[in-house]
């Protein structure tokens, strides 16, 4: 079976993020790793040896693994597009109230929890880091 991850960069403040979805999700992180660690053999691909995040795992589920990294001008190109949200099914409507108001912490409610006229408890907000979430419950 094929799984599907998402993986976000940031502009330097990635290991600030992943704290953040840490304490939202309440899970902890399987790798973090940073550029200063790689090892001399392979500094032709990461060159950088600072602080920066090379690399984070946060498993959310069984299924589901938030990764990331800071920016390197090697993904520079890529952090112009922002046509993607993510999406969280939870199992009960307290579970989509908390990860919902924990995520939206100093960011921006667009469309607050609530029925949907289709049926479904449904939010969206973009978080500090301008992530867009939309929360709902599985149906």
């Amino acid at each position: 079976m094929a799984t599907l991850n998402p993986y976000i960069y940031f502009n330097g403040n990635c290991e600030e993020a992943f704290n953040f979805y840490k304490s939202a999700f309440q899970k902890e992180f399987a790798y973090i790793g940073r550029y200063k660690d790689v090892p001399q053999t392979d500094r032709q691909v990461f060159q950088e040896a600072d602080e920066k995040i090379m690399h984070v795992s946060l498993p959310i589920s069984n299924e589901t693994v938030l990764m990331g990294s800071d920016n390197r001008e090697a993904y520079t190109e890529l952090l112009t597009y922002s046509n993607f949200s993510l999406i969280i099914h939870t199992d009960n409507k307290e579970e989509a109230d908390r990860l919902f108001n924990e995520l939206s912490i100093g960011g921006q409610i667009k469309i607050p929890m609530d029925l949907t006229f289709w049926g479904s408890y449904y939010g969206i907000c973009i978080d500090k880091f301008g992530i867009m979430w939309k929360v709902t419950i599985e149906s």
